[in-house]
């Protein structure tokens, strides 16, 4: 039963990393740049569920809403003031350096608000545990909603990417954003929506991430967020699909890393997957190799 419990538990992390990477890949795939402030989003989120809950004494499905409403408008003033001015730019790594400059601004800003103290985050998720096998297996309320949360997310954004016209222009804005933009498309307005789905996802990963693992600090989103981004490569960075299967396999595992290796050890396992992936299929278990035109 310890197995079958380690593989509930890493589902259950790589369900919040899939969330996370859904942000990862949907801007790389349609703004092709690498948002690395992403994972601070996430504790933007997080910080801003615990205000209103312990702070404004609000219902915590409503705080849900607030936090994704507020990172929603974030995501898409991020991209408006930093990221949309350099879109043309020379260098790819203008785009890279200024991302890596937000996120250092997004955690000295919740330093600032929240101060560098851990605060306790309080579970929103009351479903009871499931016990099955005579009480030998136990999965929590928590565990359940994640990854129900992930196949529902993972599901709605493919129907939204396939079947609505804001999803065809993104599909458009992916392929070619030069004739996307000839045939009629806002590939301005497209990017921000991209940006805004992507961070409203954030602050729904922040709040799971944190009723499973209670702790919040400034710092909370950096390392899932690097995670995420491991697992948006690992699966194909630009398949929605890929994302979600990443994110699993990578929270499978690290908790399979630290039941049965060492728990020192688990993030550089997880750092050497990404390696080890990049050698022998460098576009990732989905991904599609791209010919360049010339």
């Amino acid at each position: 039963m310890s197995f079958i419990s380690y593989l509930i538990n890493g589902i259950s992390l790589g369900s919040v990393y899939a969330i996370i990477a859904l942000g990862y890949t949907m801007v790389y795939g349609i703004a092709k740049m690498l948002n690395f402030a992403h994972g601070d989003v996430i504790m933007i989120g997080a910080y801003v569920v615990l205000t209103m809950m312990t702070g404004a004494g609000v219902n915590p499905l409503l705080a849900v809403l607030i936090s994704m409403a507020a990172c929603t408008i974030l995501g898409m003033t991020i991209e408006k003031i930093a990221y949309k001015p350099l879109r043309n730019a020379a260098s790819p790594l203008a785009v890279l350096i200024t991302a890596i400059g937000v996120s250092y601004l997004l955690q000295n800003i919740a330093l600032l608000v929240f101060g560098a103290s851990a605060k306790s985050f309080t579970n929103i998720v009351n479903i009871p545990a499931l016990t099955l096998a005579g009480g030998k297996l136990i999965i929590t309320g928590t565990t359940i909603v994640t990854i129900f949360a992930c196949i529902i997310i993972m599901l709605g954004l493919t129907l939204f990417v396939n079947k609505t016209k804001p999803g065809q222009a993104m599909q458009a804005v992916s392929e070619d954003r030069g004739a996307a933009q000839l045939m009629g498309i806002n590939v301005n307005g497209t990017i921000s929506l991209t940006f805004a789905i992507g961070s409203a996802l954030a602050a729904i990963a922040g709040v799971l991430l944190c009723s499973a693992y209670p702790t919040l600090t400034p710092y909370t989103g950096a390392m899932p967020g690097i995670k995420a981004f491991v697992a948006a490569v690992f699966g194909g960075i630009g398949s929605i699909p890929g994302a979600m299967v990443g994110g699993i396999l990578l929270g499978i595992i690290e908790i399979m890393g630290k039941a049965y290796i060492s728990s020192q050890v688990a993030d550089a396992i997880v750092f050497a997957v990404l390696i080890v992936v990049l050698l022998v299929k460098p576009t990732g278990l989905f991904g599609k190799n791209i010919q360049e035109k010339v």
